[in-house]
């Protein structure tokens, strides 16, 4: 498959919210399925089943729709957390990806297109935006909408659109990246590791209220890679 990466044009709009979409939903039910796994959604949910059994005079079928509900309600909040950032960033920097991300100099997106049945299709995209160091007033990138559709994984194409990123913000003279995952998101965090990126905190500030996220037991992992000189020719 060839691909090739270039700068977002108006007409990728309606492509590229629907890559960002379907790639974040994707991870809902690896989410759901992380989170049952876990010893405290175990432990409640045989708890769950126990007090419906004694409330239900000893039915096995209210004991049973009991640990139901629980294991409902944590699959509505793993759809949850990653359902309300989609719809959040889909009102805010996907709204105007123009605006947003190519209005400035030192911010930039991009979208890797290749011929699928003929036609050209996006199968990729990865935005950088560059920001400031509240203290020390040093600059710094921050990447941004990383996500290849099915059609182009295994191509190597994930390395290839971070490549783009890292050689756009040495050019920039932009001295560091960092970018924040979810620990269900393995992909992801396999190829940041991969390219570089090491894990520097691990946190549950996300876009969800803080009951979804303890839920859903998942964490936000900020990576940070520390950028050399610029050796592009």
């Amino acid at each position: 498959m060839q691909i090739v990466i270039r700068k977002f044009k108006p007409s990728d709009y309606e492509a590229v919210r629907a890559i960002f979409r379907d790639g974040l939903q994707e991870h809902i039910n690896p989410s759901f399925i992380f989170a049952v796994s876990q010893l405290f959604h175990i432990t409640l949910t045989l708890c769950c089943c126990a007090v419906g059994y004694w409330l239900g005079g000893e039915s096995v079928g209210v004991a049973l729709l009991a640990g139901c509900c629980w294991i409902g309600l944590v699959y509505v909040c793993c759809y949850e957390f990653y359902s309300r950032y989609v719809r959040m960033r889909l009102r805010t920097d996907m709204q105007d990806i123009t605006a947003s991300y190519l209005s400035h100099p030192d911010n930039c997106f991009w979208v890797a297109e290749a011929e699928v049945n003929g036609r050209p299709q996006v199968v990729g995209m990865v935005a950088v935006e560059a920001k400031k160091h509240p203290e020390s007033g040093q600059k710094y990138a921050e990447l941004f909408r990383m996500i290849v559709s099915p059609a182009a994984r295994r191509t190597g194409l994930g390395s290839r659109l971070g490549q783009t990123a890292e050689n756009f913000c040495k050019e920039r003279g932009l001295s560091r990246i960092v970018l924040n995952t979810t620990s269900t998101q393995t992909a992801a965090l396999a190829l940041y590791k991969k390219m570089g990126y090491r894990l520097i905190q691990k946190h549950e500030d996300a876009e969800s209220p803080w009951w979804v996220v303890r839920l859903t037991r998942a964490k936000v992992h900020k990576m940070e890679k520390i950028l050399g000189p610029n050796l592009i020719q």
